[in-house]
This record gives structure tokens, sequence and C-alpha cells, in this order.
């Protein structure tokens, strides 16, 4: 059961390899969300614009969900985990062929208040 003192949202199976989207979740981990979106809009990096939409889904869920107040969140947990890996294949010289892999992630927000 989710305790009454968090809000979290969950994006599942985005099109985004998990290990470039770490990188931007480490710089927002334990930060307040107003300096966390600050960060992540200054972050040239393809993780952004997926980590921007679910920071806000997740302070949407602390408001309306759980009645928290937006200028005492921060965020608690951050995390991004492999999804399901999709499998093309890549024709290469002398009738062989290479794996290629797409790979996914479920990235996790969970916001807390101070």
């Amino acid at each position: 059961m989710e305790a009454k003192n968090e809000a979290k949202a969950v994006l599942r199976y985005a099109r985004i390899s998990p290990r470039k989207v770490k990188i931007v979740i480490d710089l927002i981990r334990n930060k307040s969300v107003a300096e966390a979106i600050g960060i992540i809009n200054n972050t040239q990096k393809a993780a952004s614009e997926y980590l921007i939409k679910l920071l806000n889904s997740a302070v949407a869920n602390a408001v309306n969900n759980n009645g928290m107040d937006p200028e005492k969140l921060y965020v608690a947990e951050t995390y991004a985990n492999a999804g399901p890996i999709l499998k093309r294949i890549m024709p290469r010289a002398q009738g062989r062929a290479f794996r290629i892999r797409k790979r996914t992630s479920h990235i996790t927000i969970v916001l807390k208040e101070r």
C-alpha cells in the first residue's frame, strides 16, 4: 500500500535506454520539485523530455490525490529499470545479420513532503 505522505508516477515502456535516463535522474534525486524542473529544462538530453512530463504528473498526483503542498515537495526516489528489449536485425556483409537491441525503460519518480 502506498503511504499518504508520498506520491508516485511511473512511465512504463519508454523507448529510451535506462542508461541514458539514469544520467539525468541522478541530477534531480533529493532536490526540490522547483529545482528539479529547472535542472531538467536546462539539461540537453533525450531523457529530459520524458522526465519533465513524468515529474509534472507526479506533482499532479501529489496535489490531487493526496492533498500535498506543491511547494514542500521534493524528489525522494527516482529510478529507471530496464523494460523489454525490441530485437531487430541489421544486414551485414557476406550475408550475415547483426542483432540490434532497441531498449526500453520503466521510469519511476516518488515525491515526498519536507
